[in-house]
């Protein structure tokens, strides 16, 4: 008796909470369920610049399951992956490190830190594709500042040829440009979780003769690590949906051409680029499925990091 009291308690309760749930769940309907389960049903169908959108039934022909197995049996594709996991590790790893140390560095209260901290944020305001545009002048073969470097430092050939226009460094250069943007958001992150912590455990490994790097190692990144999951996270969120900085760098061609295994692929197109490419030559349905994939890839992906990454008990 007592337990089905407390289960129609609950139940009024729950009752009660629906109408200041309604608002939020007819937003998620409109512009998150709808789309999600309708880019889910064009990713079953072959479409054309020429497809009715509005009549599901109509000029879209069902081929069910076939864009996903054009795509994982297309070498651009599964070169775009390859290519998303270099990028992503190009970036994540060394994004974090640098955050990391930022913090470290900026944690104490000087005179001019706070002014240092602004500074390091500020270049994650800007747009991608601004920053993206700035740093293509940087990076110019005619004029830019790394030009005048890699001249300075004898390396006349690949000054010449543009360190954008290597098919081995394309990937690195747009790593290096995102790492630095991002690297003040992940130092935020670090500096208040930092701040965080309790002075009491660093002065109890203090007493245990801990020295600067054992608190670093087993104090200080142990309690870091839910801070360093939602950077790895975001650093692969961030490393799959990448397009707007491959298209400023590489002034929309995806990077150089090489010659892999007998087929013509370009050096910077990533899958986020890719998936761009699919889309504006209007192979939506080919998009949605390879768009669900690179889902697939995320959650798991993230469930690893999570395994990996979350505070042990």
């Amino acid at each position: 008796m007592a337990r089905t009291h407390r289960e129609r308690i609950s139940l009024r309760e729950d009752m009660a909470a629906l109408p200041f749930l309604l608002p939020f769940l007819a937003v998620f309907v409109v512009f998150i369920g709808y789309p999600l389960f309708y880019s889910l049903w064009i990713s079953l169908h072959r479409t054309t610049i020429y497809s009715d959108f509005y009549d599901l039934f109509g000029t879209m022909d069902f081929v069910g399951l076939r864009n996903y197995a054009d795509a994982l049996t297309d070498p651009v594709f599964l070169w775009s992956v390859l290519l998303t996991f270099v990028y992503g590790a190009l970036i994540i790893l060394p994004g974090i490190v640098l955050s990391l140390t930022l913090a470290l560095l900026l944690n104490r209260r000087r005179p001019g830190f706070g002014i240092m901290r602004s500074g390091f944020f500020l270049p994650n305001v800007f747009d991608i594709y601004v920053v993206g545009v700035i740093w293509l002048l940087i990076f110019n073969p005619k004029a830019g500042l790394i030009t005048r470097v890699l001249e300075f430092v004898g390396a006349t050939r690949l000054a010449e040829l543009g360190v954008l226009n290597h098919p081995l460094l394309v990937l690195p250069a747009i790593a290096l440009v995102m790492v630095l943007k991002n690297a003040g958001f992940g130092m935020i992150l670090f500096l208040t979780s930092l701040n965080n912590i309790s002075e009491s455990i660093f002065e109890a490994a203090e007493v245990d003769g801990a020295s600067w790097w054992q608190k670093l190692v087993h104090v200080t990144i142990p309690m870091l690590r839910p801070t360093i999951l939602f950077l790895s996270i975001m650093g692969l969120v961030g490393a799959l949906n990448a397009f707007a900085e491959i298209y400023a760098l590489t002034d929309d061609t995806g990077g150089t051409s090489i010659s892999v295994a007998d087929q013509t692929l370009q050096s910077g197109r990533i899958s986020g680029y890719h998936l761009y490419k699919v889309f504006s030559e209007s192979m939506y349905g080919e998009a949605a499925a390879i768009s669900f994939l690179l889902l697939t890839i995320a959650i798991g992906i993230a469930f690893l990091n999570f395994k990996v990454l979350s505070p042990k008990d």
